[in-house]
């Protein structure tokens, strides 16, 4: 039991890799509170990571908003005293052409995925400096944050920004205790690739950009979230690790 006695938030928690990463947390002993959206879908979820664990919590919550990502950490720490785990996974992906994102696009980028993950982030680091328990922060990112792809430019800077969010939270916070890193995959199999892959040649030539010659699964991801929130990377910090099947270097 890797996270045995860790208490684990996992925005964006209800699907895809979010939803991995609460089903593999929970099998390794946290506790696990999901935040999402819809509530239909966090249900499901719960219901999901039940079957290995009875340690679990959902709330509906709209990272955008302060508010309530102050309340997703009070009613955790009401419930469970502590947060050793935070993965910021909530975010969104649209496709548009840089002379064709509105200014609505833009935005929701920004605050859903960057300005969702400092919030919590800030929260979440200020309750483990408060308790002196030290943990892990990770951002869920992209390659997108390192390499940009085209129709993405909105989705890549918050990306890249999320990079350096991770880097510059992993220098204030060390002393603390608190390890923080973005978690960067390639190409995995979720909702929001799903148009992609139902299309067969589309799909086809994409995979040939990804050396590993494959689609990533949710499942791989968590694997690599379940290292970075383990005590096996307690020396890394402010690192973006990659899991991609490869495609940076290719694209490199």
């Amino acid at each position: 039991m890797r996270l045995e006695g860790k208490v684990a938030i996992i925005t964006g928690g209800s699907l895809g890799i979010g939803l991995e990463t609460a089903i593999r947390f929970a099998k390794e002993g946290a506790k696990v509170a999901i935040a999402g959206r819809g509530l239909t879908a966090l249900e499901e979820a719960a219901s999901l990571i039940r079957n290995v664990s009875s340690e679990v919590m959902t709330a509906q919550v709209d990272v955008q908003a302060k508010s309530q990502v102050d309340r997703l950490v009070d009613e955790v720490i009401e419930r469970w005293g502590a947060v050793h785990i935070l993965v910021n996974n909530a975010g969104i992906c649209g496709l548009s052409s840089f002379l064709d994102i509105t200014e609505k696009d833009w935005d929701e980028h920004m605050n859903v995925n960057l300005k969702g993950a400092f919030l919590a982030g800030q929260r979440v680091a200020r309750e483990m400096m408060e308790r002196g328990t030290g943990g892990s922060i990770i951002h869920m990112s992209s390659v997108n944050g390192i390499k940009a792809e085209a129709m993405q430019a909105h989705y890549n800077v918050t990306k890249g920004g999320m990079n350096l969010l991770s880097m510059s939270m992993a220098l204030e916070l060390a002393p603390y205790g608190i390890r923080v890193n973005a978690l960067c995959p390639g190409f995995i199999e979720t909702r929001l690739t799903k148009s992609l892959i139902d299309d067969p040649r589309a799909i086809a030539d994409y995979v040939k950009t990804i050396p590993m010659g494959r689609v990533g699964q949710p499942e791989e991801i968590a694997d690599a979230a379940l290292f970075l929130a383990s005590d096996e990377s307690r020396y890394m910090t402010g690192h973006n690790l990659v899991v991609d099947g490869g495609q940076v270097i290719k694209l490199a």
